[in-house]
């Protein structure tokens, strides 16, 4: 049974800072490329960062040089580091596992496909 639990969600005032955490059971998680995903009320869930099994990453463009992934894989854990916190940043954060990047046509870049595996959610709140 996949379990991604999340932490380290709060409030937080804009330009402030916060670290989410993900812990991984039920997968063998060095063999599983992760992403963070966020829902803000009455807007699509969309994708913030992702990380490869070897370390290559993936920033939503509103994200990029304000937050960054990484993974400790004796830990079993990804994190997100936010800084330079904005309002627009609230939302409630997910976990996911089982996804794969892939190279886009488009862009000729790859971009971080979810998998199946979410976890239940962390609430971010920057108040301006």
């Amino acid at each position: 049974q996949v379990q991604l639990v999340e932490s380290g969600g709060g409030l937080v005032q804009a330009g402030g800072s916060l670290r989410l955490s993900c812990a991984a059971s039920g997968i063998i998680f060095n063999l599983n490329a992760m992403g963070w995903y966020r829902q803000a009320p009455g807007k699509q869930r969309e994708l913030v960062a992702a990380i490869s099994t070897g370390g290559m990453t993936n920033y939503a463009d509103s994200v990029k040089g304000r937050f960054t992934i990484s993974r400790d894989n004796a830990k079993s854990t990804v994190y997100l580091q936010m800084n330079s916190l904005k309002p627009e940043d609230t939302a409630v954060y997910y976990c996911n596992a089982g996804g794969e990047f892939r190279l886009s046509s488009v862009t000729y870049s790859y971009t971080y496909v979810g998998g199946d595996y979410w976890g239940q959610g962390t609430q971010v709140t920057v108040s301006s």
